[in-house]
Order: structure tokens, then C-alpha cells, then sequence
């Protein structure tokens, strides 16, 4: 396995240390490395190959590599694949939402309670947003793929994607300009590099399906 870390990620620790909220983001990062740890549990138990390990501002990105033999499945079983898919998907925020239920019932200071419970509530709201590639919107493209196939799951879940942004983006505003919190910001500056990412993914897909449509035609 492959690991990668983003330098960006320097930049905001400067940032989160001048803005006062240092030990909110360490808490963070903590729990959103314990949320990839479920991912990859999850992938391991369903026989998947992990194959990038990447350090970025947000957390830990763990990928899993797909085998000739996979491709074969895919083609033979991809209702299968998807499948499993979904499940790593949702590992991550189950993960977390164990976490909370451990924590509930430990006797703790308040602090430190309030601290773990709200970073992974955090952590399960954010990445379960249907905005692909976030949890939330890989279970939503996998479900789509089982029943519409994947071209009409590609499109379907970019649309989703923007249409969620969008309304995201309006009350990450009001949110900003109310708390005055610079977190909000980059959290939606983040989801924005995310979606321009795939949407130029889906475009160049998009043209190879009109290619090939023609070839047939």
C-alpha cells in the first residue's frame, strides 16, 4: 500500500492554530482517522485490496484497488461489487456512531465527553452529505448503479452533488457570517475541490460514452 501526504495539511494547522481552535481540529483528525480505519476494516472483511493511504487536511483517504479478477466480477457480478462497495462506504460513519455509543456510557469530565461526541457527530454529518465522493454520496451512486446502471448513475449523482452543494454552500454562508467560524469556510472551499474534481471526471466520461455511442451508431 501506497501513502501520500498533502502538504496543505501544515497550512491548516497555522490556521486553526492562529484562529484558537487547534485542539477541536486534533480532535477531528483523531476520530476522522479512526473513521478510515472502519473503511478499511470493512474492505479487508469483504476481501478488497487497500491501495493508497493519503494524509490530507480532513483526515485520512484510504482507496482500495481493484484486481483484474475484480474487473472480471464487475462485469459478471457488478451488483455484487457495488454492493460491498456500499458497505465500506458506510463503515466509516458506523464506526463513528460506535464511538458515541462507547463514550455515552463511560463516565468522563464533561469536556472531554462533549469534545468526542461532537467530532464524530461531526464527522457522521458531514460524510454522509450525497455528495460523491463523500460516504453519503457513494451509497447513493452505488444504489443508483444497482438499479439505473452506471452512465445514468454517473449523471444522476453529479447532478445530486451540485444541487446539495449548492443549498450546503447557502447555509455554510449564514453560518460563517453568524459563528464568524473560518472552519465552515474551508469545509465548503473543500467540498467545492471535491465536486470540480469529479465533475471534470464525469465530463471526460461523458465524451467517451458519446465515442462510443457513435461507434455503435
Amino acid at each position: 500500500m501506497r501513502f501520500r501526504v498533502d502538504l496543505k495539511i501544515f497550512l491548516f494547522v497555522v490556521l486553526f492554530y492562529f484562529t484558537k481552535q487547534m485542539e477541536v481540529y486534533g480532535v477531528i483528525m483523531f476520530f476522522a482517522f479512526v473513521h478510515e480505519l472502519g473503511h478499511l476494516a470493512a474492505g479487508l472483511l469483504l476481501g478488497m485490496k487497500p491501495e493508497k493511504m493519503e494524509f490530507l487536511p480532513y483526515g485520512v483517504s484510504i482507496s482500495f484497488g481493484l484486481t483484474p479478477k475484480d474487473y472480471n466480477k464487475k462485469i459478471k457480478h457488478g451488483n455484487q461489487l457495488e454492493l460491498k462497495k456500499i458497505l465500506v462506504a458506510l463503515a466509516g460513519p458506523i464506526t463513528n456512531a460506535m464511538v458515541i455509543a462507547v463514550i455515552l456510557h463511560m463516565r468522563e469530565n464533561v469536556f472531554f465527553t462533549f469534545m468526542i461526541l461532537y467530532s464524530n457527530l461531526l464527522l457522521i454529518l458531514f460524510n454522509l452529505l450525497p455528495i460523491y465522493p463523500l460516504d453519503g454520496g457513494r451509497v447513493i451512486k452505488g444504489i443508483l448503479h444497482i438499479f439505473l446502471g452506471k452512465r445514468k448513475a454517473d449523471k444522476y449523482i453529479n447532478c445530486i452533488s451540485f444541487v446539495v452543494l449548492m443549498m450546503v454552500t447557502f447555509a455554510a454562508s449564514i453560518a460563517v457570517y453568524k459563528f464568524e467560524n473560518i472552519a465552515i469556510f474551508l469545509m465548503v472551499l473543500f467540498l467545492w475541490g471535491l465536486f470540480i474534481r469529479e465533475d471534470r471526471i464525469y465530463e471526460r466520461r461523458s465524451k467517451i460514452y458519446g465515442l462510443l455511442e457513435k461507434t455503435q451508431n
